[in-house]
């Protein structure tokens, strides 16, 4: 039986990943899974090597066998984001998962004991409920606080858009997002990124935030709104629940 530990960029799969390992060695072949989207900082091939030195274990990048990263996705769908939520997460990390995962492995995600993401952990047990899952960060008690700590505490720089206001180490830009606060940010630290998503959902007609409770472009965020509280979305396969009208529920599961 193989346990696969789904890693992101982030502190808590980090850690996530360490107690894996302990817990499995020399009974399962572990595996850490990594999903390449391509709108990944460049720190964090840097953060990815020095987890693979820290865990002394490789990580097996996956990626998608059509596009190379979302701009190919969002271009190639003409959406970006809506009520059936972004293809970019369908393309570049469920159809990877789906194809890479087996029916007998045993999953492992880095969901924190925050109440929000034991949540998440909980919603993901009902609605896959035919995956081995586990939470070793919930079973022993750590929030992400805890794991930003772990991870500092080996000698372990933390990833760059941590240190920059991002709550959690996904994309660069997120198109889940309608937080005004975290479009600034993009816009201040990655101005090129901002302009480019700006100049697509203006042409594909996608308002992607909301200013004063009204949909709003991107662009039209005022230079001088703040940064902060930003709110960037997990990416998972909880996103991918609400986009049954893209995708069949069953293939999500590997059925189709």
């Amino acid at each position: 039986m193989r346990v696969v530990v789904w890693v992101s960029a982030g502190a808590p799969s980090a850690v996530a990943a360490k107690l894996a390992i302990q817990k499995y060695a020399g009974t399962n072949e572990v595996v850490l899974a990594y999903c390449e989207t391509g709108m990944e900082h460049p720190d964090n091939e840097r953060f990815l090597n020095d987890i693979t030195r820290w865990t002394n274990h490789p990580i097996t990048r996956l990626r998608s066998e059509k596009y190379a990263d979302t701009w190919e996705v969002w271009e190639d769908r003409k959406y970006l984001a809506g009520i059936h939520g972004a293809p970019c997460t369908l393309e570049l990390k469920i159809k990877p998962r789906v194809a890479f995962q087996r029916v007998d492995d045993i999953h492992v995600f880095g969901y924190t004991e925050d109440p929000e993401d034991m949540r998440r952990a909980e919603s993901l047990r009902e609605h896959f409920f035919e995956l081995t899952i586990e939470t070793p960060l919930i079973d022993a008690r750590l929030n992400r606080a805890a794991c930003l700590a772990i991870i500092e505490r080996a000698g372990i720089d933390l990833p760059v858009l941590y240190g920059l206001g991002w709550p959690n180490n996904n994309c660069i830009v997120c198109v889940k997002s309608t937080s005004p606060n975290y479009y600034a940010l993009v816009r201040k630290h990655f101005p090129d990124i901002f302009w480019r998503l700006a100049k697509l959902a203006r042409e594909l007609g996608v308002k992607l935030c909301r200013l004063n409770g009204e949909r709003a472009f991107i662009d039209e965020i005022p230079e001088d709104h703040p940064t902060t509280n930003p709110v960037a979305p997990a990416c998972d396969f909880l996103c991918h629940i609400v986009e049954q009208d893209i995708t069949p529920a069953a293939a999500l599961r590997g059925r189709g």
